[in-house]
């Protein structure tokens, strides 16, 4: 406690902060803070400045007793102080708040799963109904991964000018790390090393819906360089969907799933990355991503786009088409998507290649395209329909946002035509649904609604189906042997996936799953 403020650094530290969580929480409309991390008081002391009705929790009666000096010389500031325990947190404290800050690594200081679960769920708990969580924590990934880089600054967090502060040891278990300070003393810390979407999926076990991730303070950051990660918990207020009617069941249940830590790590590092759709392959061992992208440029071949073309991508995941469309022909791309996670990604990577200003990333479902009539010279989009719950109302939503001369060029993965529904009871099971398209229902819908056929119309792949899942199965059990996903997607997840990548390839093989290219061509106003 003696030395912990010659580690922070309060001007150092104010500096580098800048304004960022009087700003986060300003923009959410915050007024009521409880900081349960209080330690010595900055981050207290900061946001009393701001004009934030701030308790101050911590569960050392000294910080606390310096956190309340601190707020006496740095303002003349009179801090609330309690002394709390996280895991009972809502006996100690009292009230509802409009946010919760953790700062300063301090969730990390839990050793034990029970405990973190437990302080998260009173954190919850003690949250308004709209309420946010803040937490930040090391980026023991990189650490774990790739060792403590003394290359990096390391300016961002402990600012204290000569005081190092560097792991002395580390495994899957524990980090501790090793402060020195200029009069030689040394002090060491035990600490959880908590890797990223470990804690995003803790989070969302406990309830909280949707979680935004910076690194640095930085919107846009490549998992190897922040030092430190903050992870921005909402506890959102979700209305019947009847009432709401935001997102459909089928659409909303797609969502959650492609929002949860272990279904982004696991599409983002074994299912193809940027390409998270079915790949055609050269051969049966080829690589993934490079199947996959080959399925982009079969599908922009049958294209005339130029610089002008305009591009609706409809449940655009990562990005990788959009960025190629944008990058290979200069055209515009409007990438609409219902993950706000995908779509975080997608926007990184945008910003990264110089494409942001090509490809307009936004959150929202095809069932209900905020877009006028004949908005677009393409509508475009890859293995996202089959998610939905009414693919005929998203048919007609692409032809309606389609110019008239305009093309609709998608794939899916469907049911072969006249597969009995109980035949594929397995899949619909894993994918939540009552049904799948098939190839008769997309050209039956496309014609009623006046698109015309290119070619045949659909370019029948069902080997590559097959092809694709069996590489999907095999690089999961690769990587999982490899230990390259330990302590990234859950057990459970992988286990449910591999039993759910078997039952696509088994689709495939015995005739009751299909998948292709579908081609049409608006000539007519649609009904």
């Amino acid at each position: 406690m003696e030395k912990w403020d010659s580690l922070i650094d309060w001007e150092r530290r104010r500096e580098s902060e800048g304004t960022f969580f009087v700003d986060l929480l300003r923009k959410r409309g915050v007024k009521k803070v409880l900081d349960v991390a209080t330690g010595t008081g900055f981050h207290s002391v900061r946001l009393l400045e701001a004009g934030f009705e701030t308790v101050s929790a911590d569960g050392s009666a000294e910080m606390l007793a310096q956190a309340f000096d601190n707020g006496l010389k740095r303002g003349d500031h009179i801090l609330r102080v309690v002394q709390a325990d996280w895991r009972w947190l809502n006996r100690d404290v009292h009230g509802e708040y409009d946010a919760i800050v953790c700062l300063g690594n301090s969730f990390t200081h839990l050793f034990s799963e029970r405990d973190r679960r437990k302080a998260l769920a009173e954190f919850y708990a003690m949250l308004k109904h709209d309420g946010i969580l803040v937490l930040d924590q090391r980026n023991y990934d990189a650490i774990l991964d790739r060792g403590y880089s003394t290359d990096q600054k390391h300016i961002y967090y402990y600012c204290g000018e000569d005081v190092s502060a560097e792991p002395e040891y580390v495994d899957e278990g524990l980090v501790r790390f090793r402060y020195t300070f200029p009069d030689d003393s040394v002090y060491h810390l035990n600490m959880f090393p908590l890797r990223k979407n470990y804690t995003r999926r803790l989070m969302q076990e406990v309830g909280f819906q949707r979680i935004e991730t910076y690194g640095d303070f930085q919107h846009t950051y490549r998992d190897d360089q922040p030092d430190f990660f903050i992870h921005v918990a909402e506890k959102e207020y979700v209305m019947d969907q009847d009432a709401d009617g935001e997102y459909p069941d089928a659409t909303d249940t797609a969502r959650s799933y492609y929002n949860s830590a272990d279904a982004d790590e696991f599409y983002w590092s074994v299912w193809g990355g940027e390409d998270i759709h079915i790949g055609l392959y050269e051969d049966p061992g080829e690589r993934i991503d490079r199947a996959s992208r080959r399925t982009v440029e079969r599908m922009a071949d049958r294209l005339a786009l130029t610089s002008d073309s305009t591009v609706l991508d409809l449940g655009s995941g990562y990005g990788g088409s959009a960025r190629h469309l944008a990058g290979t022909y200069g055209c515009r791309v409007t990438a609409l998507n219902l993950s706000e996670v995908e779509n975080a990604r997608h926007r990184a990577i945008n910003e990264e290649r110089g494409l942001a200003h090509r490809i307009d990333v936004v959150d929202g479902s095809y069932e209900n395209l905020p877009y006028p009539d004949d908005s677009f010279d393409v509508v475009w989009s890859q293995d996202a329909f089959l998610h939905s719950g009414d693919r005929a109302a998203v048919l007609r939503e692409a032809s309606r946002v389609l110019r008239p001369g305009g093309h609709l060029i998608f794939t899916d993965p469907m049911a072969a035509d006249d597969t009995p529904v109980e035949a594929l009871r397995p899949i619909l099971d894993r994918i939540h649904l009552d049904a799948m398209g098939s190839p008769d229902f997309y050209r039956r819908e496309l014609a009623r609604l006046g698109l015309t056929e290119v070619g045949s119309g659909f370019e029948e792949h069902r080997d590559q189906l097959v092809n694709h899942y069996a590489r999907v199965l095999e690089e999961t059990e690769r990587q999982q042997e490899a230990g390259l996903l330990e302590g990234k997607v859950s057990q459970e997840y992988l286990e449910k996936m591999k039993t759910g990548l078997r039952h696509w390839v088994d689709g495939g093989r015995d005739g009751r799953l299909t998948w292709g290219i579908f081609h049409f061509t608006r000539y007519s106003t649609p009904e």
